[in-house]
């Protein structure tokens, strides 16, 4: 039986999730492979995902809601700061990181105890949308590996490739011919939950664990990207002219039997 702290997700956010769905497929075909073992659904849990995409919270609620997840999205702050979106995201359990403040530790705590009642939790491990010319992950920050290490919840790479070709990356400038252009092309937007990642070996406080927890993470979701964009193994096909590159954060793709 489940303890009375258990937390459950709320109607509005699985309602949320069902028009997600509706969203993404008013804009695109969406395509979600792999899984999230049975026993795993209701947490706790950490699905790590690459983030390429302003849209990229929308395909993530549809594609969870695809294979039964009802994740807690740790979210930007801004976004609690909007007025009405803000008491949605509130209501809908999501939870703030104020990036570039003190407060940002006070999430990971938050983070914490929410896997501890039985949440799932979804991160992004790079900490923002990449910039990285080719879109592949960059290399990420070690908050959701702190967070898997301390927690102890099984962690699980979510790639996903096509939602850079819905939204811009200066979104919402330029959004509506975007949308517009999506709704006439249909882009295809594949999502992939792969194989939990180990991390048993690694413990808090040992140096370098969150470290080489990350590198495992980003190796995972970087691995599983790769048969999701098998015509673009280099640089993608569509180019945003208005996304930024930043080559300062790259990481190195491990090849395979390396």
């Amino acid at each position: 039986m489940d303890t009375p702290t258990t937390w459950r997700p709320p109607l509005i956010w699985r309602a949320a999730q069902l028009l997600a769905r509706g969203i993404v497929g008013a804009v695109a075909r969406l395509e979600v492979s792999g899984g999230v073992p049975a026993d795993l659904c209701r947490g706790p849990l950490i699905l790590a995902a690459n983030h390429i995409s302003p849209f990229d919270p929308v395909v993530l609620a549809a594609a969870c809601r695809a294979r039964g997840v009802a994740p807690r999205f740790m979210a930007t702050g801004g976004l609690f700061r909007a007025p009405v979106l803000g008491s949605l995201m509130r209501r809908a359990g999501h939870i703030r990181v104020d990036r570039g403040t003190a407060s940002v530790h006070r999430a990971l705590d938050t983070a914490a105890e929410a896997a501890a009642r039985g949440s799932a939790i979804l991160v992004y491990p790079e900490g923002r949308i990449g910039l990285d010319p080719g879109l592949w992950p960059e290399r990420g920050k070690t908050g959701a590996a702190r967070l898997a290490i301390a927690s102890g919840a099984p962690v699980i790479p979510v790639a996903q490739w096509g939602s850079h070709e819905v939204l811009p990356y200066r979104a919402p400038t330029g959004m509506l011919r975007r949308l517009a252009r999506a709704v006439v092309r249909r882009p295809v937007i594949r999502v992939h939950f792969g194989t939990p990642i180990l991390l048993r070996d690694l413990h808090p406080g040992t140096p370098g664990a969150a470290r080489r927890a990350t590198d495992r993470i980003i190796d995972a979701i970087t691995e599983d990207l790769v048969p999701l964009r098998p015509d673009e193994p280099d640089r993608p096909r569509y180019v945003d002219p208005g996304r930024p590159v930043d080559t300062s954060r790259s990481h190195r793709r491990r090849l395979p039997g390396s």
